[in-house]
């Protein structure tokens, strides 16, 4: 059964992966690759078929050198969802915190040693922002090793709910009972997660809290 709001009367706390949840790559990887000479210009601009056309030409390493390079020097041309600046703000406005929590290697597999949490920190502090000021701030921003250590942070941070775009973190057996999961599903794909909430915009996602803020729930400064 898909769980529905969190009941009123618990303290809501917003927990939110990062790459490919908050942040698209999709124009980035697909201009990275073109620069490179790597894929036809009629190639379709997205991260995935970027990857499954270098995996099929049998180029993975220039695949994973492509992704040190993105996450790390090209950082700042990737951009926010459609609707998450919206999402935050209403957010801020109701009074609920919003914790990123993300896993990633802190330097690429191959290639330059960039510093990717740094890359990444970066962006949430030039694209994560409005006249206000930061919508996220840096004191509420994770970047984990592993998945476990993700797992045990948004269970640290008593998150009421964790909204990625990987089923497999959501179903994880350490995924924190008592939060609710939300998958960002903005290609209408879960596999395996029948269990799951999949929401296919940030504007779905704004819509299904609008309802139980709108209710008054406890909040948390």
């Amino acid at each position: 059964m898909i769980p529905g709001p969190i009941d009123a009367g618990r303290t809501m706390r917003i927990g939110i992966d990062f790459d490919n949840t908050i942040v698209g790559y999709d124009r980035v990887f697909h201009r990275v690759a073109r620069e490179a000479g790597l894929i036809p210009p009629e190639l379709p601009v997205s991260k995935r078929s970027v990857r499954d056309y270098l995996r099929r030409s049998g180029l993975e390493e220039r695949w994973t050198e492509i992704q040190g390079e993105v996450y790390g020097t090209r950082m700042a041309e990737a951009e926010p969802f459609p609707g998450v600046l919206t999402f935050l703000r209403r957010a801020r406005d109701h009074g609920v915190r919003v914790t990123i929590i993300s896993h990633k290697t802190r330097y690429p597999f191959l290639g330059p040693r960039h510093d990717l949490h740094h890359a990444a920190r970066l962006w949430i502090e030039m694209a994560l922002r409005d006249r206000q000021g930061p919508l996220v701030t840096s004191d509420q921003v994770f970047f984990e090793l592993t998945q476990k250590e993700k797992l045990a942070r948004i269970d640290a941070l008593q998150c009421s709910h964790f909204i990625d775009d990987l089923p497999e973190i959501l179903l994880a057996p350490e995924f924190p009972p008592s939060t609710q999961p939300l998958l960002f599903s903005p290609d209408d794909e879960a596999p395996e997660a029948s269990a799951l909430r999949a929401l296919p915009s940030w504007k779905a996602i704004s819509d299904f809290f609008e309802a139980s803020w709108t209710l008054g729930l406890q909040r948390t400064h």
